[in-house]
């Protein structure tokens, strides 16, 4: 059945007149367990007529709407309400040129458990498409799919804008285009956005390199405007963020009536979505309202220079959340525990388990007193199977994830682990960035960048996994990996690293046991010269497991209601 509806849905994307005349596809988006927001953007002024069926051919057509195009660079968005829980629906856009594109969707579970598939990743750019490390993510089902964070790379120059730096709206729009559109006979983003309903977060590239949105104008020369004024209120940061609200399937939502100035009159990206007592996914932005990073360690071998930075990380109110959105997630996830929904999955584009104070400055490291505070919320109110998914460093690293009270004062269980995933597609990824950094800095042990490239793949995933405990465990971390940590979990392939690829992760529950897959797929990295030298042999690449584990539910589904209450504060100790 599988294969006959993705063979009628690819038939509709290319009937009725040329796909060109709509380029980027259509996708889904702000999906409840009653409503959806239907997005497609046309080359052809005029209106897109969008149609929704409870069947691929579309014989039982249930709502069909109307949005006009006035500018090419300018997709058009269309919300459709009155829909069924928990219930696959298929829909197309026709424009004004008779071009069709279709695709599909599944409203959310409004009750009880059952299997929910997620998939993630972040990190493409726009010089590497087509993107063949996401090409099996559209067959695989998902009920959702997550785009955590440099969706483009505004400040690096690609084919589409050959400039070092978008600055107007439409530089932005184009950047945006350039990844949903056919390169080299493939569109893997077009085809994963028809397959299911999609989520979306910005990092940093999405307006420029590092920034800080809660800073003011006159820290950061890149901005323009009253120098002491936000930079979260100036004209580059509004184009970027305009530009990635108008090419994703999202609602312009705007702050308002928080009495916080970070917050209101600000775009709000923040969005939840529960899918019935299965799981709930938080998606957070960590640019907009974050104060300005703190500065770099000069000699990462010099023991004074990292206790200075990691006391400085916990000076107090320091924030990369900001104030407002910090007390929404933790009130949201309260809410969630409080609803007995068994999985929470919390989107940050920045990991927030710690991995040393090289480059800690972007990550919530560099901002400790806040990582802390929200981890310990966490703990003491006993939200259970928390799973926090990053992206940003361009690799795949899991661990447990631990808070303390104090510089160097002990670390104390959360119960909740952390995931990094992708890049999509960044040259180079984080192994061999880490050990030309490593080979660079002179560290002990460390391999010249040549040597460790000619390991084999096991090898450079222990060499590098060895580089990363160097640095955190001598600070009191927990070295990478869930072994020892109190969660559940066993590793079915792999290791706990996935650092020399692209790919993405799949999150994967049983409707029976509630048991929570975790599956990354992945292609070797490559280059721009590699891709541009033998485009067809990037093209033939295809997604392999590089790594898989599989964490069991605390406390199990079905086993709470038989526990006393000394039972259940056992397994609450036992992640302390």
């Amino acid at each position: 059945m599988r294969a006959f509806v993705l063979s009628a849905l690819s038939g509709l994307a290319l009937t009725g007149g040329a796909l060109a005349d709509l380029p980027n596809g259509v996708a889904a988006g702000e999906t409840t367990t009653s409503s959806s927001l239907l997005w497609a953007r046309s080359t052809v002024a005029g209106n897109v007529n969008f149609e929704v069926s409870t069947d691929p051919t579309f014989t039982n057509i249930i709502a069909t709407q109307s949005r006009t195009v006035t500018d090419p660079l300018q997709p058009v968005k269309s919300g459709i309400a009155g829909l069924s829980s928990n219930t696959k629906y298929y829909y197309r856009a026709t424009d004004a040129s008779g071009a069709v594109a279709a695709g599909t969707f599944k409203t959310a579970r409004a009750s009880g458990t059952g299997s929910f598939r997620l998939g993630v990743s972040g990190d493409w750019r726009g010089e590497l498409a087509p993107f063949v490390s996401l090409r099996n993510a559209a067959s695989r089902d998902l009920d959702m799919w997550m785009s955590l964070g440099d969706t483009i790379y505004g400040d690096v120059a690609s084919p589409a804008l050959p400039i070092p730096q978008a600055q107007t709206l439409n530089d932005y729009r184009i950047k945006h285009d350039e990844i949903y559109t056919e390169r080299f006979g493939l569109n893997v983003l077009r085809e994963l956005r028809a397959s299911t309903s999609t989520m979306a977060t910005i990092d940093d590239h999405e307006v420029t390199n590092d920034f800080a949105g809660g800073a003011t104008i006159g820290s950061d020369p890149r901005f323009t405007g009253p120098t002491n004024a936000l930079i979260n209120s100036s004209t580059l940061y509004n184009n970027g963020v305009q530009a990635f609200q108008d090419y994703h399937p999202m609602e312009h939502r705007v702050y308002s009536g928080t009495g916080d100035a970070r917050f209101d009159g600000r775009p709000d990206l923040y969005r939840t979505q529960r899918h019935g007592n299965t799981a709930q996914v938080f998606s957070l932005d960590a640019r907009s309202f974050r104060d300005v990073g703190l500065p770099a360690v000069a000699d990462p071998t010099n023991p004074a220079q990292i206790a200075g930075y990691v006391a400085s990380s916990f000076t107090p109110g320091r924030t990369m959340l900001g104030n407002t959105q910090l007390n929404r997630v933790k009130q949201d996830l309260l809410a969630s525990q409080s609803s007995g929904t068994i999985w929470k999955f919390v989107m940050v584009p920045e990991p927030i388990q710690n991995l040393g104070v090289l480059n800690a400055s972007d990550r919530f490291e560099g901002y400790s007193a806040e990582r802390n505070d929200l981890l310990r919320f966490i703990d003491q109110n006993n939200i259970d199977n928390v799973v926090f998914i990053s992206a940003d460093i361009h690799g795949t690293l899991v661990n447990n994830l631990t808070y303390n009270n104090g510089p160097f004062q002990p670390q104390i269980q959360s119960g909740a682990f952390e995931i990094s995933v992708g890049s999509g597609a960044y040259s180079a990824p984080f192994g061999p960035t880490v050990a030309g950094l490593a080979a660079q800095l002179n560290l002990p042990g460390a391999l010249p960048l040549n040597t460790y490239l000619g390991l084999p793949g096991s090898q450079q995933e222990a060499y590098v996994q060895g580089l990363i405990n160097a640095q955190i465990a001598p600070l009191g971390y927990d070295t990478l990996g869930l072994q020892g940590s109190g969660i559940p979990a066993q590793l079915l392939s792999g290791t706990w690293t996935a650092t020399n690829s692209f790919g993405w992760t799949e999150f994967d529950i049983d409707p029976s046991t509630q048991a929570l897959t975790v599956t990354t797929w992945g292609v070797p990295w490559y280059t721009e010269q590699a891709l541009l030298s033998n485009p067809a042999a990037i093209a033939g690449l295809q997604p392999q497991i590089v790594q898989q584990f599989v964490v069991q539910a605390v406390p199990a589904p079905g086993v709470a209601g038989m526990l006393s209450v000394a039972g259940l504060l056992a397994i609450r100790r036992r992640r302390r």
